[in-house]
């Protein structure tokens, strides 16, 4: 038995653990998040995040402290270049009623894994929810090993040794003037990243291309890029791949950034407030580097 099956099969032991859908997606209870972990609890946690992809929590009351606290058990924590908290640089805020119909069109509500525009994006992302409404204003998780893995084989042949374009300019509309927009561009220039990532602790390939964060195929023609991009961005919508999940104050979602994408649903008009905590993660290597 290897240290990641130990881990996951301590995962069972130590906490209960409900699958959601057959793609990904697990909820689990009887563990309390706003107490330090063990080094046993958080390799059961890293392993069940690695198996199940993303992890959900109720009744999780975090200060945000303790929130801090959590995300960091797996790594070095990422501060946002646009939106942070000031007490805590580590916290992005999402607050409905500050961005009402602009933010959430424009990023949330699309398709995409976090931080892709860094040259290290982020491994993982904890959120909590602090209010949510009373309806609507779900978050969908998609499986992006499986979205590739489905593919046909004349489209995995197209693009397993390309890269992609990643860029942060969907951010520029909320910095106020041209010095933070300038200052944003030159903080996070635009970065390569191979269209195929290989996850570095599973082995397993990933489609790494965002409908957020991706701008284009590395040295095409824009009409077959873009062409090629829709493609690989609807790929992540079909349904077989994906598990949804309501929100309640306290709840909180754990997902492993390197294997899936997601969706906040823009389908409330109530107050909806989350933090969210980022793990940073490693460069990505394609297929060829990673042999």
């Amino acid at each position: 038995m290897t240290a990641y099956q130990a881990d996951l099969a301590a995962a069972q032991e130590l906490f209960r653990i409900t699958p959601l859908q057959p793609s990904l997606g697990a909820e689990i209870a009887d563990i309390d998040l706003s107490q330090p972990l063990d080094e046993a609890t958080r390799g059961a946690l890293h392993a069940a995040l690695l198996h199940y992809r993303v992890l959900f929590f109720r009744g999780q009351e975090l200060s945000r402290e303790q929130h801090i606290a959590f995300g960091a058990n797996f790594g070095e924590l990422e501060v946002h270049p646009v939106f942070s908290l000031p007490d805590y640089p580590q916290i992005l805020p999402l607050i409905s009623a500050e961005f009402v119909g602009k933010y959430r069109a424009s990023t949330d509500a699309n398709w995409h894994a976090d931080t892709t525009f860094r040259p290290e994006p982020s491994a993982a992302s904890v959120l909590l929810a602090r209010v949510s409404p009373p309806l609507g204003g779900d978050t969908v998780f998609a499986n992006a090993v499986a979205a590739y893995d489905t593919l046909s084989d004349e489209v995995k042949e197209r693009i397993d040794g390309l890269t992609a374009i990643h860029d942060p300019s969907v951010f520029i509309q909320f910095l106020d003037s041209e010095e933070k927009k300038d200052a944003l561009r030159a903080q996070y220039p635009e970065v390569e990243h191979p269209v195929v990532r290989v996850h570095p602790e599973t082995g397993e390939k990933v489609l790494y291309v965002n409908s957020v964060f991706t701008r284009r195929i590395k040295d095409w023609d824009k009409a077959e890029s873009d062409a090629l991009l829709a493609l690989l961005f609807n790929q992540v919508k079909r349904p077989e791949f994906q598990v949804r999940w309501s929100w309640r104050p306290g709840s909180i979602a754990f997902w492993d950034n390197r294997a899936t994408q997601h969706y906040a649903v823009p389908d409330y008009n109530e107050p909806r407030h989350m933090e969210r905590v980022t793990i940073v993660g490693d460069r990505p290597r394609g297929i060829s580097s990673a042999l």
